[in-house]
């Protein structure tokens, strides 16, 4: 029997095998749950760290633009990638981008000049200025598209396009694109994309003034029909029409390419004693009218009939009047004593 039993307890090599690995896995069991629980706690406080550090860089954003009036590049290009407001404008967002960028195309150029020209306190008084005016424009244009989407006004990026190349040529220079950029960019801070959307604002807000106001359209008549009944006299229009029109006359010679709105261009087409009829200011504030004078190559003697776009205005007061538009900052007065 007991011989019989010995043979029962030898174990084979197959079975020592299988009792080591199980004493193996059986240590490594101890060790498995502690190290789980080890990398989960890792993840966790990387996942808590990461948070708090965009909680930090969040906030640092909020101080800088709606606590400090910051207006550095690194906001201004967060600003664009991140449709932050400024202001809501009659339901509308108005874009904080847009609002840096009409300051800074404002105030680039009196910064480069800063310590020469402008001394420490008028620079503080232009910055208050320039932002106070950046951001009613900005304001502005918000309202004028909310009412381009009710009235189905649209720009198109050939409009844009055509607009940018004639810029390119203001003053009779014919310049090229890199020439220009280079120049917007010393003079307004802007890169190209930034300068076409200001212009892309401007046409849109033209074609929303020219829609809306019905007055100005009526006031053109009357000044179509009072020419057409003087013999082209700009001076009797001025005087029926008292401040519903403005009345210029340049005095004598100046050059044709001039930037008053188009009106010295307009002219140069024209034969002495001619009129031009009624045109859109270049700035899209008004409709112009002009008669040629006299003029040589290069130079036009010219009076001029401007009737100015009143009813987008009208209505944008009115807003903040009945307190529809709310400011999400703002601007000191800045507290400069210059010096004895």
């Amino acid at each position: 029997m007991s011989l019989l039993k010995k043979k029962d307890t030898k174990k084979t090599e197959q079975e020592k095998v299988e009792e080591r690995r199980e004493e193996v896995l059986a240590k490594g069991r101890k060790f498995k749950y502690p190290l789980q629980w080890t990398k989960h706690r890792v993840v966790i406080n990387t996942i808590l760290i990461a948070f708090i550090m965009i909680a930090l860089v969040i906030t640092g954003i909020w101080l800088g633009l709606y606590k400090l009036n910051m207006t550095d590049d690194f906001l201004f290009r967060i600003t664009e990638i991140v449709p932050l407001p400024v202001a809501k404008v009659n339901g509308e967002d108005a874009k904080f981008s847009d609002y840096l960028m009409f300051y800074r195309s404002s105030m680039t150029s009196i910064e480069r000049q800063s310590g020469s020209e402008f001394d420490e306190g008028s620079v503080e008084e232009l910055r208050a200025e320039y932002k106070n005016s950046a951001l009613a424009e900005a304001e502005k244009y918000t309202y004028a598209a909310k009412l381009a989407k009710e009235q189905g006004i649209e720009v198109t990026d050939e409009e844009v396009a055509n607009e940018f190349d004639r810029h390119l040529k203001i003053g009779g220079v014919d310049r090229s694109v890199e020439g220009f950029v280079k120049i917007i960019k010393d003079n307004f801070g802007l890169d190209k994309s930034e300068y076409e959307r200001m212009l892309y604002l401007t046409l849109l807000k033209s074609k929303v003034e020219i829609a809306i106001d019905t007055n100005a359209a009526k006031t053109v008549n009357q000044v179509e029909q009072i020419l057409a009944e003087s013999g082209n006299d700009y001076a009797k229009v001025a005087e029926e029409l008292g401040d519903k029109v403005s009345y210029q006359e340049t005095g004598g010679l100046v050059d044709s390419k001039n930037i008053d709105g188009g009106r010295a261009s307009e002219a140069m087409k024209l034969e002495p004693g001619e009129s031009s009829g009624k045109f859109i200011s270049i700035n899209g504030d008004g409709y112009y009218f002009v008669k040629l004078i006299n003029k040589t190559e290069n130079e036009v003697n010219f009076v001029s009939i401007k009737v100015p776009f009143t009813e987008f205005d009208k209505r944008f007061d009115a807003l903040k009047n009945d307190g529809k538009i709310t400011e999400y900052i703002t601007i000191p007065t800045p507290d400069y004593t210059p010096e004895e």
